[in-house]
């Protein structure tokens, strides 16, 4: 049986209509698996053995850099055979803390109804290798996201936010998310998690919770679904989205995460909430306001390439953003959760994506986000990152800046350090088995 990299495992199922795989794509699968194939036969272990290590991140990467022409992923050969070879490309050799400002987690005992239908739907076409059989969302709860995020990676500090959901259909809650990220605290210190609680400004009566929510569960910030409701959602520059960012000014923290992008199977009936081009206007409106974008507006289904103001995708964010002059300095970020796992594959458009952020917001407004625990384990994600370049011909022709180390650090790092008043330590997984037995049990 034919085994592919963790981190080229299949998107998409009959209930998603993904774009076809190119040919480079396809060249690129075929090379990744008869790559862990020969390296399997050569330590004569099953490859299924090997897809998650970080020899298989390598042999993955040198495929889709092989088949995209060079110069997207700086992977040596010996990085495909070689533990130590594949540290030495992935690692940063100054050893700063890996801050996730997106992570996910849910209450098992919860996972019925409308909210639980539509994960489980996200999650089928986004990762179909590992959820195409159904979700057990034990498999999504509070312990495996410390194990996942923590104990099998080299996330040192990580931000827990919420799905959207109505009332008991929501997959979890404020309270409960509070009460993880408490346990958390006690257990590792205070700079390990932070949470958002969430808000759903188009129902009756969550606005006046917000100052209840903000006094019980301390959150860090505000998690906003526009797409999220009858008719399309709202926007942030339209009525209910204006009294909520009136409401976020006046009971704090001001501080909004914002879902805009991966909006649906069909482009065309995307929700209006979930279109990004009201970013710019609600930035100028509320400057006291930090706006974290959620998947900076990428579409899984618009290809990525150079700017047009007239595009989807990234380029209509970052429109958004030029017409209301909000820059480098602004107060918009743009966040990579689910992003950068469903463009990495795509070297060429990948090189768009990080050098149109670069170019318009600056490498100081980049987040580093996964939407782990989704995927699994984050380090995939993390080492595809960190070996990832801007190829010196791009830079060229359309003018991005270079992916440098010092930009990295920023993004996978000190952006979110700063955004959430972290002082992250180095990473140590030693309190997470600890963390893990007493998460289990936070639910039962």
């Amino acid at each position: 049986m034919a085994v592919l990299p963790s981190l080229l495992r299949r998107r998409g199922t009959d209930e998603y209509v993904t774009p076809a795989s190119t040919p480079p794509e396809k060249r690129a699968a075929g090379r990744a698996i008869a790559g862990l194939a020969d390296r399997a036969d050569e330590r004569r272990l099953p490859a299924a053995r090997l897809a998650g290590e970080r020899t298989a991140t390598a042999v993955a990467l040198r495929a889709l850099d092989a088949e995209a022409g060079g110069g997207f992923f700086a992977v040596s050969e010996d990085a495909e055979r070689d533990d130590d070879a594949a540290a030495a490309d992935f690692d940063d050799p100054e050893g700063t803390p890996v801050v996730d400002v997106q992570t996910h987690l849910v209450n098992p005992g919860r996972y019925v109804g409308h909210a639980a239908d539509a994960l489980s739907w996200f999650l089928g076409f986004a990762d179909v290798d590992r959820w195409g059989a159904g979700v057990d969302p034990h498999l999504l709860s509070p312990a495996t996201w410390a194990s996942l995020v923590f104990g099998q990676s080299e996330t040192a500090a990580a931000l827990i936010t919420l799905p959207p959901g109505v009332g008991d259909g929501r997959v979890i809650d404020n309270d409960e998310v509070a009460r993880c990220r408490a346990l958390v605290d006690e257990i590792a210190g205070p700079d390990r998690v932070r949470s958002h609680a969430i808000v759903h400004p188009n129902l009756a009566g969550e606005l006046e919770m917000m100052g209840e929510w903000a006094r019980r569960c301390d959150p860090s910030g505000w998690k906003a679904y526009p797409l999220f409701g009858e008719d399309g959602g709202w926007r942030l520059d339209d009525e209910i989205g204006d009294a909520f960012l009136n409401r976020v000014e006046e009971v704090g923290p001001s501080l909004v995460a914002v879902h805009k992008g991966i909006s649906g199977p069909v482009p065309d009936a995307a929700p209006v909430g979930a279109a990004p081009h009201d970013v710019g206007p609600a930035a100028a409106a509320h400057p006291s306001v930090t706006f974290l974008v959620y998947h900076s507006g990428y579409e899984p289904l618009w290809t990525e390439g150079p700017f047009a103001a007239d595009n989807d995708g990234v380029d209509a964010l970052l429109a958004s953003l030029a017409q209301s002059e909000i820059g480098a300095d602004g107060n918009v970020y743009a966040e990579l959760g689910s992003t950068w796992q469903l463009v990495l594959r795509k070297p060429v458009e990948a090189a768009h994506l990080i050098g149109k952020l670069l170019s318009a917001v600056g490498d100081e407004r980049i987040l580093w986000g996964t939407d782990s625990v989704w995927y699994g384990s984050p380090q995939p994600l993390i080492d595809a990152f960190r070996a990832f370049t801007i190829p010196e011909w791009m830079q060229e022709e359309f003018g991005y800046p270079a992916l440098t180390a010092a930009s990295k650090r920023r993004i996978l790092s000190s952006n979110a350090a700063n955004v959430y008043d972290l002082d992250p330590q180095p990473r140590d997984a030693a309190w997470v088995e600890f963390a893990e037995a007493r998460l289990a049990r936070i639910f039962a």
